[in-house]
Formats: C-alpha cells, sequence, structure tokens
C-alpha cells in the first residue's frame, strides 16, 4: 500500500525498505561499546525515528552484583611498519580494536607485540570482535591472512582511546495501551560493525514502534528498550523491575533479524508460559521455515529471566546468536544481511503481535445445544458443499468451545487456522449476542482491518519526537 493509505493495521513495505536501508547505512560505521560516543550517536539516529527516553548511570554505580565502568572512547589506532605504513588501521575497520582498550602509544618488536594481537585461524579472512570492558588490556584484531604477512622487525603500535569516569547510557519508548499489561522489546545497540548480531535488532524494533504506534487502538501497553548488552539490561531491570514484574505479559530480546537463514525462537524459561503458544502458533501460519531450541542463558535473556525476575521473554531471531559463522567476525557485514529477510522478520513479528492482541477467551451465551444460525443470518440460505461451509465450521467450532475455558488460539488450532481468520466470525456471533468475552473489560482489538492480506499493513510518521535525558 502507498503512502495516502489510511492507518491502522497495514504496513507500508517501501516506508520500512527505505528506513532500514538508511539505518543500516547510518548506523554500521559507527564504533559503539557499552559506554561512550558510539552508542550515544547510535540512540541520537534512532531518536530520529522514536521519541526516546534517555537514563544514564555515572561510573562506579553498582548495579546489583555489576558496577558500571570508566567510559570508553576511541579517535585512532594503528599499526605502522618501519616505513610508516599502517598494516592494521582501526580507519579501515572499528574491529581491529580490542573493545576497551587502554590507550597505547609505543615501538616494540613482533614477538612483544603478538600477545596483544587475536585472530582467527580457521576463517583466516575474517577479523575477530573481542572485548575487554572489566580488564584493563589492549590488543588488535585482525585476519589471519594479515598475521601471516607481518615480518619480524619493530611496529609503531598506537591505540588513541580513553577511559575515565563518563556514564552508561539507555533508552526507552513507551506506547500505552487499553490495559496495563505490558510487550517489551528489548534490543542492544553497544556492538560496533556487525550488521546482524547487532544493527538487525534495533532497526527491526524500530520498524515495531513505527508500526505499533500509527494503530488507532491497542489492547496492550508496549515498551521498547535500547541499551547496552548485560549491564544496560541489568541497570534497566536495577530501574524498571518491579515494574515489569508486576505489569509484563510478554516480551522479547530481540537480535540476529537480518541474515537468510530459517526462523530460530529460543522459547521462555518458564514451560507455563503461553508466549511460546503464541509465537508457534504465528510461525506457522507465517509460512516461513522455522526452528524452536530450549531456553538457554545467554544474551539479555539472562538478565530478564534470572530467577530474581523469571519474565516471560522469548527471543525470536534468524540464524541466533553463536550459530553462524559470521557472528562476532567482519564478515557479518551488510552484505551478509538485506533489507527483505529485516521486512519478512518484521512481518512475522506484526503477525505474532496478531496473534496476542487477538487473543481472548469467550463464553457462548446460548450453551444449551447449538443455535439456529439460520435466524440470527448466520447460515447460508442454501447448504452444502462450497456453500458457506468454512464460515459455518469457525461459527460451530466458536460455538462449541467457547466454554470459558478455551481461548480463541484453542479453537483457532483446533482448525488449524491463524487466529486473526476468525476476526469476522467472532464479530458476527458477538453482534448477535450469541458470544461475549470471558473478561469483558478492554479486550482484544484487531491490529489490521477485517479481510485484510499479510503484509498489508502501513507506516504513518508520528508528530514531533521528543528527547529526553535523566542523570
Amino acid at each position: 500500500m502507498g503512502e495516502g493509505s489510511a492507518p491502522g493495521g497495514r504496513l507500508d513495505t517501501d516506508a520500512s525498505r527505505s528506513m532500514m536501508e538508511a539505518l543500516l547505512r547510518r548506523l554500521f560505521p559507527i564504533c559503539r561499546s557499552i559506554t561512550g560516543e558510539g552508542i550515544r550517536r547510535t540512540l541520537r539516529i534512532i531518536g530520529e525515528h522514536v521519541p526516546l527516553e534517555w537514563f544514564q548511570l555515572p561510573s562506579g554505580a553498582r548495579v546489583f552484583d555489576w558496577t558500571v565502568p570508566n567510559e570508553w572512547n576511541i579517535r585512532d589506532a594503528y599499526i605502522k611498519d618501519s616505513t610508516g605504513r599502517r598494516l592494521v588501521d582501526f580507519r579501515a575497520s572499528n574491529l581491529h580494536v580490542v573493545n576497551y582498550s587502554v590507550p597505547v602509544r609505543r615501538r616494540m618488536s613482533l614477538e612483544a607485540l603478538r600477545p596483544h594481537l587475536h585472530t582467527l585461524p580457521k576463517q583466516p579472512t575474517a577479523i575477530p570482535y573481542v572485548t575487554s570492558y572489566y580488564e584493563k588490556q589492549w590488543g588488535f584484531c585482525l585476519s589471519h591472512q594479515q598475521y601471516q604477512a607481518l615480518r619480524d622487525g619493530e611496529y609503531d603500535v598506537r591505540i588513541d582511546s580513553t577511559l575515565q569516569p563518563g556514564q552508561l547510557t539507555w533508552a526507552e519508548a513507551v506506547l500505552p495501551g487499553e490495559t496495563s499489561e505490558e510487550i517489551l522489546f528489548s534490543t542492544y545497540c553497544c556492538h560496533p560493525s556487525m550488521a546482524n548480531n547487532e544493527l538487525s535488532g534495533p532497526i527491526t524494533v524500530t520498524a515495531l514502534y513505527r508500526y505499533v504506534s500509527s494503530l488507532p487502538s491497542r489492547r496492550y501497553t508496549y515498551r521498547f528498550y535500547y541499551g547496552p548488552e548485560t549491564i544496560g539490561a541489568l541497570a534497566y531491570l536495577s530501574m524498571r523491575g518491579d515494574h515489569l514484574k508486576a505489569h509484563l505479559a510478554h516480551g522479547f530480546v530481540v537480535t540476529c533479524c537480518g541474515d537468510s537463514g530459517p526462523f530460530t525462537y529460543k522459547r521462555t524459561k518458564d514451560p507455563a508460559s503461553t508466549l511460546d503458544k503464541h509465537v508457534l502458533h504465528a510461525l506457522k501460519h507465517s509460512r516461513v521455515a522455522y526452528r524452536t531450541v530450549s531456553y538457554f542463558p545467554e544474551s539479555d535473556d539472562r538478565q530478564y529471566s534470572s530467577p530474581g525476575w523469571n519474565l516471560s521473554m522469548g527471543t525470536l531471531a534468524r540464524s541466533i546468536y553463536g550459530s553462524y559463522p559470521e557472528y562476532h567476525t567482519s564478515l557479518d557485514n551488510l552484505d551478509f544481511v538485506s533489507t527483505e529477510s529485516l521486512l519478512e522478520t518484521l512481518n512475522v513479528y506484526l503477525n505474532v503481535l496478531d496473534t496476542l492482541e487477538h487473543n481472548t477467551t469467550y463464553r457462548n451465551l446460548k450453551p444449551y445445544g447449538q443455535p439456529q444460525l439460520g435466524k440470527y443470518g448466520l447460515y447460508p440460505s442454501i447448504a452444502g458443499r462450497n456453500h458457506g461451509n468454512d464460515r459455518v465450521r469457525q461459527l460451530e467450532y466458536l460455538l462449541s468451545f467457547s466454554d470459558g475455558v478455551h481461548d480463541l488460539l484453542d479453537i483457532a488450532d483446533k482448525l488449524e487456522q491463524p487466529i486473526w481468520e476468525l476476526e469476522g466470525a467472532v464479530r458476527d456471533l458477538v453482534q448477535a449476542r450469541l458470544l461475549a468475552p470471558e473478561q469483558p473489560a478492554a479486550g482484544a482489538r484487531p491490529l489490521r482491518e477485517p479481510g485484510r492480506k499479510r503484509g498489508s499493513r502501513s507506516f504513518t510518521r508520528r508528530g514531533a519526537l521528543s528527547h529526553a535525558v535523566s542523570a
């Protein structure tokens, strides 16, 4: 649909693609870390699309069992040979420096330099991503081919960085819904130039915000978090943990959304959580290849799902972290991801939201035998094969299983249909006063206009964007 389409429940694919491409190009060159100007610059760019509220904690602040480290910033780094030629150059790739390296300026032999060099012998063309956030070290990362080309001699080594008291920065945006129940999208933006492991998550969350903000109504309150992995999520929980424990219905750690691999859903830690059921339903009816894996403590779900919080958090990704050879290397670049994969991931997430928003438990108001549907104008005037059987089947299943126990997702699974395709039948039964929500307060609202097909949503840009910073 084009820009002139009415807002609410439709995705403008062209606008989404354009935004995603622009964000990939602008954000990829930035050298990010868990603190510093790189992450602030990233949040400022995302803030052009999402009205982010910023929060900060000073270096030295305690966050549960952790301490906020000093802030790290870097201007330049290199290894030069005796002729002054840069053999390893931060300006060529910001992965060439061990993230959080202390400043260094010295002349040294290759023998003395070797302990500070990191390579991947099994991936000789790739530059590895190496960090040392909490230990004062320094080093360079280079391809194994570059490493093997080094010759004995003296080298000029320079890391022009600063490591001094500063701030840990994160940001969030909230879209209120009709209930206080919340859905959280959490993503991290602390890695340098890695397109799938890093940028695909924030870009997908930004597209999700823009879509959800365009809806005329929503059942849930939606919360969007951007910040550094681990220490940022811990700081966020120190601020929002009690609130989330009281109000969070479901949440997602959003990462690895842009490659061409099949979808991977990492289940929640709690087997009693209903999120897994919703996501698997949406995946099945999105007609995409997917696999599921059991929960394992990795990424920020280690924090959200830790025993003290036990929040219902899943991870819906493509090739999940650690499972593809490009992971944490320079091969995770702009050629490894595509906007088409990002758009497909976005659509699957929107199908998940449709499933969550639609799912309600109903009760049959005339439960003693089947109501005479023709009396309510709900039965085709001519019955038989090819005469309204699909709709009649939906009506009969809804009336049969709307007992206050089975929810719409149960009924959709029995029909082997996506939950969003029951919307018309539910509406007809409610209007005929044959069906009513079990808890008829602020209930499920459709995320799309009735009858719209997959992928026919559109964005509308919201009003002026705000930018607040809290000390």
